[in-house]
């Protein structure tokens, strides 16, 4: 069978497309083309010379201006569109002479997940395939499953649908059956809640205020005066929401961006696992005050780009391979729940130093947690039908103070003025790892 033209490939729904206000635009004002009539071959092939398939590709130059002002032409600094958080990430761990070999890897690994207006109105983005939702009808609000999950499949769908098993799929999901955008807003994908006359404030999607946070719905419940003695213990400054409400979630290793030898990119993972690991934050500041959050490791490493170019990544200790995460799998009850002992003194939650690998914990200090914190002084575990007085209403357990002086990795002195406040002070003697444990 020969194979198919472009206009037998697309497949454009006349009766549903009549009802769509863009029905009174002619074709060719936004897709370019000739308006030449005939069912003969010659005239379908004069018909489609010059036709531009998706003319939202350069938003720049976007035709969705003409009607949307307010909205295409921020589209251009949309991290959607930018994918800026890549060369955040990428170019801090390289050195400027190395940014246009990381330029030609992401024209080929990264740059098809460029969402521009008609892969989420329109159509389904071009790295799964393309293809019409609904012959040419746009859709004001796009398709949770076959646009928003066709690019964030791998661990957003997968997490918040359930997808991996023995793991409840999102109380979002199950309880309020609530999708995508529901949290995600359009001045949010759209970049217009971010950009100012001088130009776009994000260059990673964590910078700037929490867009959406928990608090936004769930204020009443959170921190001192919620009712809820685990919100009254941690506040809202100790902990993210996500350190408690989380369950499971994949972390990627060693990922490999390659090409076949007819010039087709690929990759492939060398290794990934699924399980919780709470970290320091390392993204501390007014916004995200949080001690502790749930950390997701990378699948970044340093010759992740070796097909492109030998050591690209010279600074691949720049940053952590272990970052803060806000995983999409929140539940009312998970294990770190069930009792202060589930997190306090117990090193499996933790990133502690023993879950990195030697070479790498110097780029992940931030994160590392030297040990588990200890049970607070104050704390009497719940015996059922025991009853137990509570402590003085104006001790805050958070706040006893540790045994020893470094007891409590996060209370610690800094050993220098200048230190990072978050970071413990070395255990003696001074020959041992400052990433270690104490013994004992």
């Amino acid at each position: 069978m020969p194979p198919l033209e472009v206009w037998e490939k697309v497949l454009i729904d006349a009766a549903k497309y009549a009802g769509d206000v863009h029905s009174y635009i002619p074709c060719t004002t936004c897709h370019g083309g000739q308006n030449i009539s005939g069912d003969t071959m010659e005239a379908k092939y004069a018909a489609h010379e010059g036709m531009v398939a998706d003319p939202t590709t350069d938003p720049a130059a976007s035709v969705c201006a003409d009607c949307h002002p307010n909205i295409a032409p921020y589209q251009q600094y949309s991290l959607h569109f930018t994918l800026a958080g890549y060369d955040t990430v990428l170019q801090a761990r390289s050195v400027p002479e190395n940014h246009p070999i990381i330029e030609e890897g992401q024209q080929y690994h990264c740059n098809s997940c460029h969402a521009t207006c008609g892969q989420c109105h329109v159509s389904q983005p071009t790295s799964v395939g393309g293809g019409l939702i609904s012959g040419h009808t746009f859709n004001r609000t796009p398709s949770m499953s076959r646009q928003c999950t066709a690019c964030h499949g791998s661990r957003v769908k997968d997490e918040y649908t359930g997808a991996h098993e023995g793991l409840a799929a999102d109380v979002h999901l199950r309880k309020a059956r609530m999708v995508c955008t529901d949290c995600h807003t359009g001045s949010e994908m759209h970049g217009t809640d971010y950009v100012t006359a001088d130009g776009p404030t994000r260059a990673h999607r964590y910078d700037g205020p929490q867009t959406p946070a928990c608090l936004d719905c769930h204020a009443e419940v959170t921190g001192i005066g919620s009712g809820n003695e685990y919100h009254e213990a941690h506040g809202t400054e100790v902990l993210s929401c996500q350190v408690c409400h989380s369950i499971a979630y994949i972390n990627c290793y060693d990922c490999h961006l390659q090409q076949t030898d007819e010039g087709k990119p690929y990759y492939r993972l060398a290794h990934e696992d699924i399980r919780l690991l709470i970290g320091r934050n390392p993204r501390r500041d007014n916004y995200r005050p949080y001690r502790y959050v749930p950390v997701r490791h990378s699948p970044t490493f340093r010759d992740l780009l070796v097909f492109y170019g030998e050591d690209v990544l010279p600074n691949f200790d720049a940053l952590p391979t272990w970052g803060y995460a806000t995983p999409h799998n929140i539940q009312l009850r998970t294990p770190q729940t069930e009792s202060c002992e589930s997190c306090h003194e117990n090193d499996a939650v933790f990133l502690t130093p023993d879950k990195v690998p030697e070479e790498l914990r110097l780029a992940n200090a931030p994160v590392i947690v030297p040990f588990a914190p200890p049970i607070p002084e104050l704390y009497r575990p719940y015996v059922p039908g025991q009853e137990v007085a509570p402590p003085p209403a104006v001790v805050d357990p958070m706040d006893a103070p540790p045994p020893p002086p470094t007891a409590d990795p996060m209370d610690a002195p800094p050993p220098l003025p200048t230190a990072d406040p978050m970071d413990a002070p070395p255990p003696p003697p001074p020959t041992v790892d400052p990433m270690d444990a104490p013994p004992g």
